[in-house]
This record gives C-alpha cells, structure tokens and sequence, in this order.
C-alpha cells in the first residue's frame, strides 16, 4: 500500500515526513522518508492483518487465480497475504520506491517465497506501462487515490485483464485514528485537529481520497460485481503493534501537520511521539486503530 508514483511525482504533504517546506524552498529527504514510510506500511500489514485477509477471501472470484497483480504493493502487505490465500498463484508486484520493493524481496526470501514473486519498479501516472502480462487478478489497495488520472489507470487495468479476470480495489476512509476523543488529556481532541490540519491538503493534492470508485469503475468499463465497507477497531490490548503503530503513524503526521498547529498542540503532540518519554502514545493503554476500507470488486 504505497504510492505507486515515482518520488518526484509525490505530493509533500502525503509523503508526511519526506518533504519539508521551507518559504518557496523544497528540501526533500527520500531515502529516510522511504524507511519511515515503511515501517508505518509494515506495522499496517501487522495489526490489520485478519482484516485484510478477510477482505481476500470475500473477493468474488471464479476460481483460483493464478497470476496476481499487486499495484502499488509497498513493502508486501497485500502481496503475501494473497500468496498466502492462493498457494498456487504467483504474485507481481509493482511500486514506484525501490527501498519497498527491495524490502519485499527480502521478505519474500526469508519466507521461501522468492519463487513466487516477481517486482516491477514503476510510475504507474508514466504515460506507458511496463508489461505486466495478463493477470487473473489485479489488487490495488490504497493506491489509486494517488494517480493524476485515475480513469486512465482504471482503463488500463481493465485491458490488462484476463477475460475472466477480477479488479478488487480497496481504500481507505482516512488514515486512522489511535486515541479517545478526550484525550491527551492537557489538549483534548488532538488528533482530530492534527487531521483537520493536513485535511485541505489531500484535498488539493489527493482528490480522490475517500471517493466513491463506483462510477469511475463503470466509466472504464469495468461492471462492479461487489461492494463493501470494513470497519477496524483494535484495542492496543487485543494487538501487542498498536502502540508501535500509533507512534510511527503520528510522527509521520507530524511533520505534515506542524506548520498548521498552535504552540500548545505542537507540544503536546511532541510529547505523543517521543518514543523515550513518559507521554510516548505507544505507552497508553487506551489506543485504539480506528479505520474502515471500502472494497469494491469489478469485472470487465
């Protein structure tokens, strides 16, 4: 789940954390952005885990695939948990970062999974797509709210197909929510407003976050098949990563969100994400992640 663009193609502010504004200056930092961006994707793979295996196994498929395409894979989430759902299947898995990529193949090896796996560095907004031959599935999981064009993307996807292949495409509402509105409690409601403030952001930048794909399947010519909503809630009690979690998904937000936060939300939002402090969020015992993906499943 990663943003299938190039890096230079990749807005600041969702990024959270890779670019820095400064006047009309720019100063970008990808490689640590890269790392960091990873580990949020890792822990997200990690505590939403049955989650996204239950959206797999609802997918309505014909039969087994056996060619999946993974677009925007990020550092495997979705990859292995479809190898893992189909044990005859090989995945390709496509994403712009080659640090993601390369952490896949990783896994893939450590896993003994390396046969199975195919990656592609791409920037999926070029004007020409690299062959990806003909896949009986195609995943794309929060990634096509980042293409330019999404229509363009959702066309090729369906001239990729096989005849009688299935799009599942799965986004997000927003990124999730951690701590109780009443909370910390020296600034309650802290993270709605750190939200509020990178909200007009994704709005300028990333339009198609939290859309409704249903018309933009039909407009490519695609025939939705299925359609649902996931609700996530887990308790940092119930998943020993929710806490991990929070801390490298606040961090991020932070730095997207600072400019555009008053003195006293800074720095208590500071206290949140010092890992080492005694108001670190990874040690409250009151998290939560909070999210809901929407699913949509076509043919063409």
């Amino acid at each position: 789940m990663s943003d299938p663009r190039t890096p230079a193609h990749a807005p600041a502010h969702h990024q959270l954390g890779g670019h820095h504004q400064h006047g009309h200056q720019q100063h970008a930092h990808p490689v640590e952005d890269d790392a960091a961006l990873a580990e949020v994707l890792d822990l997200d793979a990690e505590v939403l885990a049955d989650h996204l295996a239950a959206i797999i196994y609802w997918l309505p498929l014909d039969a087994e695939p056996r060619h999946v395409l993974d677009l925007g894979a990020g550092t495997g989430a979705g990859t292995f948990a479809l190898l893992h759902r189909f044990p005859t299947a090989r995945v390709t898995a496509v994403d712009a970062s080659p640090g993601h990529l390369l952490r896949l193949r990783e896994k893939a090896h450590a896993l003994g999974l390396a046969d199975r796996v195919a990656t592609v560095q791409a920037d999926l907004d070029a004007d020409r797509w690299p062959e990806l031959g003909t896949p009986d599935l195609v995943w794309a999981s929060a990634s096509m709210h980042h293409m330019a064009d999404p229509g363009r993307a959702l066309r090729r996807i369906r001239d990729l197909l096989a005849p009688h292949g299935l799009f599942a495409l799965v986004e997000l509402a927003g990124f999730p929510r951690f701590l109780p509105a009443d909370a910390p409690a020296d600034r309650p409601g802290l993270e709605e407003r750190c939200h509020a403030a990178t909200d007009h952001l994704h709005a300028a930048h990333v339009p198609h976050r939290g859309a409704d794909w249903g018309p933009l399947l039909t407009a490519a010519g695609l025939t939705v098949t299925g359609e649902r909503t996931v609700t996530v809630d887990i308790a940092a009690t119930e998943h020993p990563s929710v806490g991990r979690y929070a801390l490298a998904g606040l961090r991020r937000i932070r730095t997207a969100a600072a400019q555009y936060l008053d003195p006293a939300d800074l720095a208590a939002l500071d206290r949140l994400t010092d890992a080492d402090g005694p108001g670190s969020i990874a040690l409250r015992p009151d998290l939560a992640a909070r999210t809901e993906r929407q699913v949509w499943a076509a043919r063409r």
